[in-house]
């Protein structure tokens, strides 16, 4: 294939349904797109793409054909994110990615970090989703439960996060506190929504309450910590802001069990760079100070 120009159209177009979505993308004129298109499929000889009212949807050989250009897509982004943590500076972009529930930890470590280093910008990425550091997506991700195992990644012990179950001053003054952990069951929770969440402290107090107590349910951290707050049920925090709260009442001991390892994970391209190596011993360092 001696034109490449034709297959990133056809991806786009496969991309945004549509050609005036393609052209936006490329930052070409429609007609461009089309007679990119055309000469693609007079190429190949065949269809790459049902044309109907709503736009286009790849045939069986545009499919193939796309899988192929995704692949492609995928490299030169992985590429990409490469060469640009391969500075021997410490500047430009630093991207960390976390679950939510850590930012109250993080964001400090990384304010403080982009002061002493005023030529990097702080790209700090949180969600559920695994970001995927093979392709660039992140220099460095703090990851919890388990110990990741993708083969081309660094791996490093980081802390412990620890959990508190609490209640606010709201729910006590309607609902008062459980006796004890038996009495757990007579009470009202907010939990997340995912019933196949991998969270320790999730999974022991499924086991401990009836499914019709998690009366409220949310997809992120921060919502079920604020719904917490306002007093719709018992829920888990870290113990950090439980201690940092005085509205919040811990409504029986820590466990141990509740506690989920926190690692620190580099793809082995980026992580002997001078960016990465220097937050790495920033970040253990402050870690170690917090205790």
């Amino acid at each position: 294939m001696d034109n490449w120009d034709e297959i990133r159209t056809a991806f786009q177009v496969a991309r945004m349904g549509t050609v005036s979505g393609a052209a936006d993308q490329l930052g070409v004129h429609h007609a461009t797109v089309i007679r990119h298109i055309d000469a693609l499929e007079q190429r190949l000889g065949a269809k790459l793409f049902q044309r109907h009212a709503r736009g286009y949807t790849a045939t069986e050989a545009g499919q193939d054909l796309l899988q192929v250009a995704q692949a492609t897509d995928d490299q030169f982004t992985q590429l990409a994110g490469r060469i640009k943590g391969q500075g021997e500076g410490v500047s430009g972009d630093l991207v960390i990615t976390s679950l939510g529930m850590v930012s109250r930890m993080l964001t400090p470590i990384l304010v403080d970090f982009q002061a002493v280093h005023p030529d990097v910008t702080i790209r700090y990425r949180t969600g559920d989703r695994v970001f995927r550091l093979e392709y660039g997506e992140a220099h460095v991700a703090i990851r919890a439960g388990t110990m990741p195992q993708e083969p081309d990644n660094v791996v490093q012990p980081f802390m412990q996060q620890q959990m508190a179950l609490v209640a606010s001053d709201a729910y006590v003054a309607r609902n008062g506190l459980p006796a004890d952990e038996d009495d757990l069951k007579n009470h009202y929770f907010v939990t997340h929504d995912d019933d196949n969440t991998r969270a320790p402290f999730s999974r022991w107090l499924r086991g401990m309450v009836p499914e019709d107590r998690f009366q409220y349910r949310a997809t992120e951290n921060r919502n079920m910590q604020d719904a917490i707050l306002a007093g719709a049920g018992i829920g888990f925090v870290l113990a950090q802001d439980a201690e940092n709260n005085d509205t919040l009442t811990e409504v029986i001991a820590r466990k141990d069990e509740w506690a989920a390892p926190l690692w620190i994970v580099t793809h082995v391209d980026l992580h002997r760079t001078t960016k990465v190596q220097t937050f790495l011993r920033f970040l253990k360092e402050r870690a170690k100070t917090a205790g």
